[in-house]
């Protein structure tokens, strides 16, 4: 059974005692921990799919980034010891916050709702660039998140990992010319979207289900949580969730993310 966006949050949740090159760089390692806990990607993913509701699917441009910027700002100040970056906890705190020009691959972990909510790719990626521009106008940073939210989109509406490949490459022009054994060796924490995109792309396209999927992640170490975050919001979309793991997940986070889930989940019926 789908879960819309519980496969971003899981893949935080499980991801974050691995980050910053803590993990073995193996598949072979306890799904869940007492280290085992949601990050700044949970509560963003949260707060974006609040504002996509909140503006409703047929709002303009400028009326989704204002909802997103709200919506992150009221989540982000209730959660801030969530673990966020230097730059956007200041911009947490502005009165009136600018983009600042980012590349991170915070712009590309927090967009998974816009991959389920609309019925074209024209429409995803519009949106993915609005949920992503407030922030990381940076090119390579709106590049992130839309590439994410058309791959989410693609897996939902019945694409095979070929065709979604060739989107990929054809659109954004990523290299996914590397195996995960090939990436492993040398991968490191990596924060930017050109050295996370590609490879959470490439552990959703070499898994054989969504528990693989995030194992894989796992084991490629760097920015862990994000990277896994990332990769199991694609794998949800091509294969779902186990109901154990999703109720695993429904224990881990809070009572108002609960409730933003299960208003998504009555959205798309």
């Amino acid at each position: 059974m789908f879960q819309t966006m519980y496969g971003a949050i899981l893949g935080d949740i499980v991801g974050s005692p691995y980050e910053f090159d803590q993990g073995d760089k193996t598949k072979d390692f306890p799904m869940f921990s007492p280290n085992s806990h949601y990050t700044d990607d949970t509560v963003m993913t949260i707060a974006v799919a609040e504002a996509l509701m909140n503006a409703g699917r047929d709002a303009d441009l400028n009326r989704i980034r204002r909802e997103v910027i709200s919506s992150m700002h009221r989540w982000g100040n209730a959660y801030p010891r969530a673990g966020y970056g230097s730059s956007f906890r200041y911009w947490l705190y502005c009165k009136s916050p600018n983009p600042y020009n980012s590349y991170g691959n915070g712009s590309a972990m927090r967009v998974s709702a816009a991959g389920w909510l609309y019925d074209s790719i024209e429409r995803t990626r519009e949106v993915a660039v609005a949920t992503a521009d407030v922030t990381h106008n940076h090119p390579e940073g709106i590049k992130g998140a839309e590439a994410v939210a058309s791959v989410i989109f693609l897996a939902r509406t019945g694409c095979s990992k070929a065709d979604i490949k060739q989107y990929v490459l054809r659109n954004f022009g990523y290299d996914l010319s590397r195996s995960i054994d090939e990436i492993r060796p040398g991968y490191h924490h990596v924060e930017s979207c050109q050295q996370t995109i590609p490879e959470a792309i490439t552990a959703f396209l070499e898994g054989t289900s969504f528990e693989d999927v995030m194992r894989t992640a796992v084991s490629l170490g760097g920015d862990c949580d994000t990277l896994t975050d990332i990769a199991c919001a694609m794998a949800e979309a091509f294969y779902g969730v186990p109901d154990s793991l999703r109720a695993e997940m429904r224990h881990r986070i809070e009572l108002d993310m609960l409730e933003v889930l299960n208003r998504f989940d009555s959205l798309l019926g």
